[in-house]
């Protein structure tokens, strides 16, 4: 009975987990955020589906770029006057943590102008188990890594329902 409480606990600890750690995604992919190269951050941003915990890795030279987040209508109009927040590391980490549109631009002048901003969509889906979304995206460290393609939360459900039915088994 310890053997099958321990693996329990293991599968829901593995589950919980799971579940709490997004893909990372490299703005830009190799080039990066930047000018040079002629990237379309738009285009990029329309071959991802981007999921509540997913991070978003901004990876620049820091002397000629940075990244802020801004309202919809300062994303439209390349202001930043008002941020709402300012990353300049050059290998800048954001945790997404509320669903719907993130705007991202670089403040250099001329910059925004020429393309180098991007709108990460995260939207709600019915198999994701997120919690109630919090007032903001805060900045974490992590890894580069493809995405995985396999649902985290429609995984994680099927381990901890095989994990009940199991320890259920046992009683």
């Amino acid at each position: 009975m310890a053997v099958v409480a321990t693996l329990l606990a293991m599968v829901v600890c593995g589950s919980v987990m799971d579940t709490a750690v997004g893909a990372v995604y490299a703005v830009g992919e190799s080039a990066g955020w930047t000018t040079i190269g002629n990237v379309d951050y738009k285009q990029w941003a329309a071959t991802k589906t981007f999921k509540f915990g997913d991070t978003i890795v901004f990876t620049y030279n820091k002397q000629f770029h940075n990244v802020m987040q801004v309202t919809h209508a300062d994303y439209r109009s390349c202001n930043v006057s008002a941020p709402i927040a300012t990353h300049s590391t050059g290998k800048d980490s954001i945790t997404i943590k509320t669903y719907g549109h993130h705007f991202y631009l670089c403040p250099v002048p001329g910059h925004c102008q020429a393309g180098q901003k991007v709108d990460i969509n995260v939207e709600r889906d019915a198999s994701t188990l997120a919690p109630s979304p919090s007032p903001s995206s805060t900045p974490t460290s992590a890894t580069v890594n493809k995405p995985n393609s396999v649902g985290k939360a429609t995984s994680s459900l099927i381990s901890l329902g095989l994990a009940t039915a199991v320890f259920v088994g046992f009683l």
